[in-house]
């Protein structure tokens, strides 16, 4: 069953057996595999011996909305409606052509549930979005629950706000022992015989966009409400997500540890946009690396001091990964959880707030607009290569990314407009923008989750500094400069 420690509920109606289906509302975890949300609906339909429904929407005026993150949704979208007619589950997908559109609807559809079921998300707009539904289902008399399927660690289990990453990881090997053995079911859909909701397309007839052709997405471009950011070559969804995680797991993997950092190599997972969109969750990409291990929890080590290497008692490749997975993606989470102000400046650790603020008007040597930073077009031949991967593939490599932020700082006329010209490019462009773990990478480069560091500089004052000069010189960056640079100075 669902651990209880990863169940909200938010309406204070009691399930009702005596109506007509099960409900699950997809919004964050979009996927039908290993699927903490869909599980319990899984559990409640099977106990009540009632059909399921899954509702996956679209909404049109989302922050940020474009064809690149559109498409991305409407490829998972097709997996999921496949998947679910292949279990005969009733699938119903709504994806508004303008703002609006599919108002009402989920009222409508859970007028008719024993029970709603949703996804626990502490970001981006989805916490609003489920307080509203909680409202409009408090009204009539439905059951609302949201169920945590981001993480190994139930992001709700510790009111405490993490500092670093040290003392999250020292708290997550005192705590995660008890919770391994928890992780969600692989299939719930599998071996599932209630049943398809009778009636279900009369229910809906007129309001909703039934339109065969809305999960093609062939309609993007002429869809005037998204922000034209093309599309990339990416392709989302559950089926492509688990692609990309077997084939790191079994080619890359290995050499993790020793060649991530390195552009050249290309030994990043590749994972992050399918985790940031639901379409693979963190405990089946851990599965994956703990069946490649031949791991099982009692090589778990002694230790519960917080060191990156020997608890896990895998290899030090595979160890390296999951630190990634599990501490510093959670650790976002942990953030956007429990800190309201997590994307405010003010939000920063007290002695980066007065070191960036002690060094606010020393003069800067060169100074970018957003627009230009935005095309690409600084005097450093790297920083405009990293830029232009994230134009027109809507990710950056991890190390690239910090050297990103660093020089926005730099090049910025204050440190509160780096991180606005940060967060926007991020979120408008990115595939896993808009997402606890990318929020801390970029708050990072201001001093979030670090310390202090010598000797102190002009501008950064004592926050870390980086340059592109120095990440040439340790990086293997040929091929990748060929790829997306051109000549320049670097600084």
């Amino acid at each position: 069953m669902v651990p209880a420690s990863r169940i909200r509920r938010l309406t204070t109606a009691a399930p009702d057996p005596s109506r007509d289906y099960v409900m699950y509302w997809m919004t964050a975890q979009r996927r039908t595999r290993s699927n903490y949300a869909l599980q319990r609906a899984v559990e409640a339909s099977r106990k009540w011996r009632k059909p399921l429904l899954v509702f996956e929407g679209l909404l049109a005026d989302y922050p940020f909305a474009s064809e690149r993150l559109h498409q991305f949704v409407l490829d998972g979208m097709r997996d999921n409606r496949a998947e679910c007619q292949r279990a005969g589950v009733s699938y119903l997908a709504h994806v508004e052509r303008r703002a609006g559109e599919g108002s009402g609807l989920l009222a409508h559809l859970a007028t008719r549930a024993c029970l709603v079921v949703g996804d626990d998300y502490p970001g981006f707009f989805l916490p609003a979005l489920n307080q509203a539904a909680a409202e409009q289902l408090e009204a009539l008399g439905v059951a609302l629950e949201i169920i945590d399927g981001n993480g190994l660690y139930p992001f709700r289990a510790v009111e405490r706000v993490f500092t670093t990453a040290h003392s999250f990881r020292r708290h997550l090997q005192r705590e995660l022992p008890y919770l391994l053995g928890d992780r969600p079911v692989e299939r719930p859909l599998a071996r599932y015989a209630c049943g398809e909701v009778e009636g279900l397309q009369r229910r809906v007839r007129g309001l909703i966009n039934s339109d065969a052709q809305a999960l093609d997405g062939a309609w993007l471009d002429s869809a005037k409400f998204l922000r034209s950011v093309s599309r990339v070559n990416t392709i989302g969804g559950q089926r492509a997500g688990r692609a990309v995680c077997r084939r790191f797991v079994a080619n890359r993997l290995a050499a993790y540890d020793e060649q991530r950092n390195h552009p050249d190599e290309a030994a990043a997972s590749g994972l992050s946009p399918y985790l940031h969109f639901g379409h693979v969750g963190a405990a089946e990409v851990f599965g994956e690396v703990a069946k490649q291990e031949g791991w099982d929890p009692s090589r778990l080590g002694a230790t519960r001091n917080g060191s990156r290497a020997g608890f896990w008692g895998m290899s030090a490749a595979a160890e390296a990964f999951v630190d990634q997975l599990v501490t510093w993606r959670e650790l976002g989470f942990n953030a956007c959880a429990h800190q309201p102000d997590v994307r405010c400046f003010s939000s920063l650790p007290p002695w980066a707030l007065a070191t960036l603020e002690a060094h606010a008007s020393d003069p800067r040597r060169h100074v970018y607009s957003l627009q230009q930073f935005e095309a690409a077009e600084t005097h450093d031949e790297l920083w405009n290569a990293a830029q232009r991967q994230l134009l027109i593939e809507g990710a950056m490599h991890n190390y690239l990314r910090m050297l990103w932020g660093k020089k926005i700082l730099e090049w910025s006329t204050c440190a509160e407009e780096a991180l606005d010209v940060m967060l926007e490019l991020n979120d408008r462009y990115a595939l896993d923008g808009r997402d606890p773990n990318s929020i801390s990478g970029i708050f990072w480069v201001l001093g979030r989750y670090d310390r202090p560091w010598g000797p102190e500089r002009p501008i950064f004052g004592t926050v870390r500094y980086m340059t592109s000069d120095n990440t040439r010189r340790k990086l293997r960056l040929k091929r990748y400069l060929a790829h997306y640079g051109q000549t320049g100075q670097s600084s």
